[in-house]
């Protein structure tokens, strides 16, 4: 039976894997839950407000997570796992839709689609893989997710206890995939069976990540083409644009573009750093999601003077920082100084601008990330315009 559907269904873990149409297409519902939980973050950007949003974005984060591990290894084309991901993807979309009133009138929505959605994926997996040793970790996943899955249907129905109820529940998720998803009498994966192609993930991690910055450009984007595009709105936009571009090349350079790399050096246990890549991803596009909130409302209103944005506009970076310099920590056991430097520097360039216009918070947050960016290149800026010896090999400066 091993030979059968299940070899149908399972990729080659020695063969190259791309990235399908297939999931492109499904990453188009996270651009949608982005863009609505901007919104939500916007219209109530309270200390509650921010917590409900950290909430669903881990939980539509979670979603977009599994699905990623999960689809790594199954051939995109079988018609089964086109059922899977296009499951998950109305899944996710109902979740999405649901996010302004999440925590309100449509609760019964957004949790109930998010148990469906792991619950759903177990209910096809596990009998397909019948008789292949992966149907045990299939079986151990779903058995947690239906446990969690409590906590998320209680909360839906019980309001007062709702944000922790599904806190908890995420929690546990989260701390039973980095300890192998162990059940009594089921025992837990081993790393073997939770391996991953690095290059792969690595790939859908980047895809995922524009699609974050993209969501930050749209906003600005929208919020500009609605200002009356005076001189200090087109600033503001600028400053957005700025802003993105320089989170896009500190994210990718050096270990952005190195992850694949390093989790297929690893072997096996290169699993525990894709888990752990997956988890600094969802706190640099929380801080992805806080910049762009932050430029939106610069851009309405570029003169005026709001703590709030302050603090978003701060928090954002930093958080998207202080997640990017881990990362360099994990895959190449390094810590850029530029960018450790980075994170006081933005929280004191907030600080000492909270009596300055919302415009020029942005611009002395943007500023502080050009200059990290320009820290960060000038070893590769040094080896490309010093002079060349004669045989055309790089030179050295000539003292005197």
């Amino acid at each position: 039976m091993a030979n059968g559907l299940p070899a149908r269904l399972l990729q080659r873990r020695e063969n190259p894997r791309r990235t399908s149409f297939l999931e492109l297409f499904f990453d188009l519902a996270f651009i949608f839950a982005l863009t609505r939980l901007s919104r939500a973050l916007l219209d109530d950007p309270s200390l509650n407000g921010g917590f409900q949003v950290l909430v669903m974005l881990a939980a539509l984060w979670w979603v977009w997570f599994v699905t990623a591990w999960s689809a790594d290894w199954f051939d995109p084309r079988a018609p089964l796992i086109v059922v899977l991901l296009l499951w998950v993807m109305f899944g996710g979309l109902l979740m999405a839709a649901a996010v302004p009133t999440a925590f309100d009138s449509h609760a019964t929505v957004f949790g109930i689609a998010y148990v469906a959605i792991h619950l759903g994926r177990g209910a096809i997996l596990i009998p397909a893989l019948r008789g292949h040793p992966l149907q045990l970790r299939s079986l151990r996943v779903a058995v947690w997710f239906a446990i969690s899955g409590a906590l998320w249907v209680v909360g839906a129905f019980v309001a007062p206890v709702r944000g922790v109820l599904w806190a908890l529940a995420l929690l546990l998720e989260y701390s039973l995939a980095r300890l192998r998803w162990p059940f009594p009498r089921l025992g837990r994966s081993s790393w073997p069976d939770l391996q991953v192609n690095g290059e792969h993930l690595s790939e859908r991690y980047q895809q995922i990540f524009i699609i974050a910055l993209g969501e930050l450009i749209l906003i600005s984007g929208v919020a500009y083409g609605d200002s009356g595009m005076d001189r200090e709105s087109t600033a503001a936009f600028a400053l957005a644009f700025v802003t993105a571009v320089a989170l896009a090349r500190l994210y990718l350079v050096p270990a952005g573009s190195r992850l694949g790399a390093a989790i297929v050096a690893a072997g096996p246990p290169g699993s525990k750093l894709a888990l752990l890549a997956g988890y600094l991803h969802l706190v640099m596009i929380a801080g992805v999601l806080a910049t762009s909130v932050a430029m939106e409302m610069t851009i309405e209103n570029p003169g005026g003077r709001d703590v709030t944005q302050l603090a978003v506009g701060v928090l954002g970076p930093a958080l998207f920082l202080t997640a990017r310099v881990l990362l360099s920590a994990v895959v190449d056991a390094s810590l850029p100084w530029a960018r450790l430097v980075g994170v006081p520097a933005i929280i004191v360039s907030g600080l000492a601008t909270e009596r300055l216009s919302q415009l020029a918070n942005s611009a002395v947050v943007a500023g502080v990330l050009l200059l990290v960016v320009l820290v960060d290149a000038m070893p590769g800026l040094w080896r490309f315009v010093r002079p060349t010896g004669a045989s055309g090999e790089p030179g050295r400066w000539r003292q005197g």
